[in-house]
């Protein structure tokens, strides 16, 4: 039986299709492979609410940036200084919060008096991380310095001017009716603010990227950015748009963990970047550009919080959960090159 024309040019479309669904359905049963063992190892700890809103808890703040971070690999972007302006968001934050209500008593720390300054913080310490994204993505555009170069410099100076700021000391006294109400508190007395939030941010970005212009074209400019500005994109501004999306999460996180601690932690989040875009990249998402989805990040921000709870559990040190992460991460690469070494030889 011969084959078409229109058949062999959708042949390479439809490899890479199924090449895609394998990849999700090979990080899912691994996921589900690690889920079950702890499961029959332990059984009563490890499927118990607090243990499983535990998991959920951790990957929450991986997965929220992740979504951002899935946005920017797939168009051809890096960004190493999300810890950074979380880190700067958060002390913007919490520095508004508790100037504002530190004074106010009694009936005043029920209504408007109180909650006006939570939003105004909340809204500042997103807004800081929106601008940082921004300027992340313009010396990116502007200069044609690499991502990577240009983010761990920017880490480093959005790190140092908050430790400049604050001198080097976490930032506490936000409202502790924010830690209750939201920090700590649940929907319906069910479900975790912070997972709710994730879950949330995950479901809208993810139709953003599945099923609008803006999307689309991310795949196209991680692809082949000449091709892309050849065809009327504006690379630049997506460019810019993405990053400053990555930052604004980042601010989002930030209002979480003030939320969650009542205070801004200077030296914390060092990691955090690394471990986002391990997150991202076991999830099938290319270090590369041009493929990747939101359904293997969710995969792959669990994954991490899954080993580390179970190896608490069984009594192994959780550090090997670092062992078993970076296997998994080489093992995606490799999978990964030896998938653009096939689709392109063909």
């Amino acid at each position: 039986m011969t084959t078409t024309a229109d058949e062999k040019r959708l042949n390479p479309l439809v490899k890479i299709a199924q090449s895609r669904r394998l990849q999700s359905l090979t990080i899912l049963g691994l996921f589900v492979l690690i889920f079950a063992v702890f499961a029959v190892l332990s059984p009563s700890s490890f499927l118990s609410q607090t243990n499983l809103e535990g998991i959920g808890l951790s990957a929450s703040q991986v997965l929220i940036l992740g979504a951002g971070v899935t946005f920017l690999l797939i168009a051809g972007g890096l960004d190493l200084s999300v810890g950074a302006i979380i880190v700067f968001s958060a002390v913007v934050a919490a520095k508004i919060m508790a100037g504002a209500t530190a004074a106010l008593e009694g009936a005043d720390r029920l209504g408007w008096p109180l909650w006006g300054p939570v939003v105004g913080g909340a809204l500042a310490g997103i807004a800081v991380g929106t601008l940082w994204g921004v300027f992340n993505g313009t010396v990116i555009v502007k200069t044609g310095i690499p991502p990577f170069i240009a983010t761990l410099a920017s880490m480093t100076v959005i790190l140092g001017l908050a430790q400049v700021w604050t001198n080097g000391l976490n930032v506490s006294g936000a409202p502790s009716e924010l830690q209750t109400v939201f920090g700590l508190g649940r929907m319906f007395g069910v479900v975790p603010w912070p997972i709710v939030i994730a879950a949330v941010v995950v479901i809208v970005l993810w139709i953003v990227l599945a099923n609008t212009r803006f999307g689309l074209r991310l795949y196209a400019i991680g692809a082949n950015p000449e091709s892309a500005r050849r065809a009327g994109i504006n690379v630049g501004r997506y460019t810019v748009a993405v990053y400053a999306l990555v930052g604004a999460l980042a601010g989002l996180v930030a209002v979480i963990d003030v939320a969650r601690f009542t205070t801004a932690t200077v030296n914390g989040y060092s990691a955090i970047a690394l471990n986002v875009i391990t997150a991202v990249v076991i999830g099938g998402t290319s270090l590369w550009g041009g493929r990747g989805g939101m359904g293997g990040t969710i995969i792959g921000s669990l994954i991490p919080a899954t080993l580390t709870s179970g190896f608490v559990i069984l009594g192994l040190q959780p550090f090997w959960q670092n062992v078993a992460v970076g296997i998994v991460l080489l093992l995606a690469v490799a999978v990964d090159q030896y998938r653009r070494r096939k689709l392109s030889a063909q």
